[in-house]
């Protein structure tokens, strides 16, 4: 399951029956696990007939979950194909944990390491019902797009509130006698530093702007009636998967002690995602006219704080 590949499919496919099989698949896998745990929960130990049965379908259980997974063809989209991929090796994967942990556990007792396990595989299974079920892969990259703005929106607040003037960015952090009073430079910001990083957090607030814009304009005129749109929208999510890494490592390189080639450098680095996913955003579909007044003011803004993190480390050059 994690690494194959689903086939194209000979039969056309239909989105609202996948998702129904892959529902009842992941449910008797559930069911599979409670009957499997019980079983083993207390002696005496079931027969070797009960054994054979028992594992013939918690396996047939497993198998139904990888076959209808492999219904779902390439052609649906990438991201939703990877979603529906974590889910169903999570419940392979939770569902071999829990015969480890009988396999391994005293028979005496039901032990805690077996109900954590059981309940990993009850976790597991219903996940499907937090599957994103809309219009194809639209819906799957809208729950990409938002689950990258809920990261970057807190990196943003972390940020801002940690540079609150006057404030100790290690505040929270213990003093240790070993280390001793962090009144040197190292654990402040000067005012140089200060003027750099407002640059940085004026990319960083461009993050979450882009990708509020982009999530926005997937919802409003996101489609998956062809292959080039279906792809389009992979491309949107695939680039704005990495638009959360270079924001982290941005505010990172922003703690003191402040390298500023090292701040321009993630910011470069940053700067440069977000172009791509603006020049992506506005040659696809989801970029009517109507759309290209934000892609055109967020160019600009990433271009004018750049420019500004460059002046600042020009000299360090």
């Amino acid at each position: 399951v994690a690494e194959g590949e689903p086939g194209e499919g000979r039969e056309p496919f239909e989105l609202p029956r996948f998702w129904d099989a892959l529902g009842q698949t992941f449910q008797v896998t559930s069911q599979e696990a409670t009957k499997l745990s019980l079983a083993f929960s207390r002696p005496p130990l079931p027969s070797a007939e009960d054994c054979r049965k028992l594992s013939e379908d918690v396996q047939n259980a497993i198998l139904a979950v990888a076959t209808v997974y492999y219904w779902l063809p390439k052609g649906q989209g990438t991201t939703l194909r990877k979603m529906v991929r974590d889910a169903t090796t999570e419940v392979v994967e939770g569902m071999i944990q829990l015969t480890d942990t009988i396999l391994n556990a005293p028979v005496e007792s039901l032990s805690q390491e077996q109900l954590i396990s059981t309940g990993g595989v009850w976790e597991a299974c219903e996940q499907v019902s937090n599957l994103p079920r809309g219009e194809y892969n639209q819906a799957a990259v809208v729950s990409a797009l938002a689950a990258c703005l809920g990261v970057v929106k807190d990196a943003v607040e972390e940020m801002e509130h940690a540079l609150v003037e006057g404030q100790d960015p290690y505040g929270d952090i213990m003093e240790d006698e070993e280390l001793g009073f962090r009144g040197n430079r190292d654990t402040y910001w000067s005012e140089a530093d200060r003027q750099l990083l407002s640059s940085c957090m004026g990319l960083m607030k461009a993050s979450k702007a882009c990708l509020k814009k982009v999530l926005a304009a997937v919802k409003a005129h996101g489609k998956a009636d062809s292959p080039e749109q279906i792809a389009q929208l992979d491309d949107l999510a695939d680039i704005a998967n990495e638009i959360s890494p270079s924001v982290d490592e941005l505010a990172l390189s922003m703690y003191p002690p402040v390298n500023p080639l090292a701040v321009r450098l993630n910011a470069a680095k940053l700067a440069s995602v977000l172009k791509k996913v603006l020049e992506i955003a506005k040659t696809s579909h989801v970029c009517p006219p109507s759309e290209e007044g934000w892609v055109q003011f967020l160019t600009g803004a990433v271009d004018h704080n750049m420019n500004k993190v460059k002046n600042f480390t020009q000299d360090q050059l």
